[in-house]
């Protein structure tokens, strides 16, 4: 998946939806923000996700893909 694609999928989400994942996936908020391109390290990790420089805003590969299915099965996807 391109960055670009990630942020797209991010946009769509409703209002709220960082919260709710991290609180359904125990997470600190600003980790979820994170795991779709956010740079808030000082309040939160980043898991599963790495990001590399590249057309299209770069790829990006995913260890884990929790937080991105429940991400998609918030918008319908």
């Amino acid at each position: 998946m391109t960055f670009n694609e990630l942020r797209k999928l991010k946009d769509q989400l409703p209002s709220g939806s960082m919260k709710k994942i991290a609180e359904k996936l125990q997470l600190n908020e600003e980790t979820v923000r994170n795991y779709f391109g956010g740079t808030n390290f000082e309040k939160g990790d980043t898991v599963g996700v790495h990001f590399e420089q590249g057309p299209g805003g770069g790829i990006v590969s995913f260890d884990d893909t929790t937080i991105l299915d429940l991400a998609k099965t918030m918008i319908g996807k």
